[in-house]
């Protein structure tokens, strides 16, 4: 078991106390569990068994790297334990992006600001709204990444008109939407609706109104 050192000052003796990290064992990693690899945040998304005759169970996993957003396959075997990723959320307000650059405040206080960078935020920053509510990931003292709502609404801006008969027929088409990003939607979405989309996918799930 991993143990860290902890020091307390009285009377100018240094007494030392051990307290065990908490670990994980393999068969822990259960979607949602959050854990430490190679010294970077991941999150399971999936998690199954593989046995296999005259041979050791093996966890299969699909984990998601939180700062990366790189999701990866891997399987761990029962002589493995893992650090639990002690994550922050905090909900933050977007303002605006400029040159690479996005903007936030805190909520309760518009003053305290802080930026991020285009890398940090990665395909995220194609769905942020100024003025919109989202949450940043702190791990380590920093942050590491922007967590949306898994559904947004967003301002259709430019839509090719729809050809009499194909709306019919179903089928999508590429608009705009007012962050400046294009989505596949229906042939039926017009200039001006408003559309609600899955941030996680980037996919259309319905239009809000017209």
């Amino acid at each position: 078991m991993q143990v860290f050192l902890f020091y307390a000052i009285k009377k100018k003796r240094a007494s030392v106390f051990l307290i065990p990290i908490p670990m994980l064992n393999y068969n822990e990693l259960k979607p949602g569990t959050l854990f430490i690899l190679d010294d970077q945040p991941y999150e399971v998304l999936e998690f199954d068994f593989l046995r296999m005759q005259q041979r050791k169970p093996v966890a299969q996993t699909k984990i998601k790297n939180l700062i990366t957003g790189k999701v990866l396959n891997r399987n761990f075997q029962n002589s493995e334990s893992f650090k639990e990723a002690e994550l922050i959320f905090k909900k933050v307000k977007f303002l605006f992006g400029h040159r690479g650059k996005f903007v936030f405040s805190e909520i309760q206080n518009p003053s305290a600001r802080f930026e991020l960078s285009e890398e940090a935020i990665g395909e995220k920053a194609l769905y942020l709204k100024p003025n919109s509510e989202v949450e940043v990931i702190i791990f380590d003292e920093k942050i590491i990444s922007v967590k949306l709502p898994i559904k947004m609404e967003f301002k259709v801006i430019e839509a090719p008109p729809s050809i009499k008969g194909n709306t019919a027929q179903g089928g999508n088409k590429a608009v705009k939407i007012e962050t400046g990003a294009m989505v596949n939607a229906p042939l039926f979405i017009e200039e001006g609706d408003i559309i609600r989309l899955n941030t996680e996918t980037g996919q259309y799930a319905e239009r809000v109104n017209k």
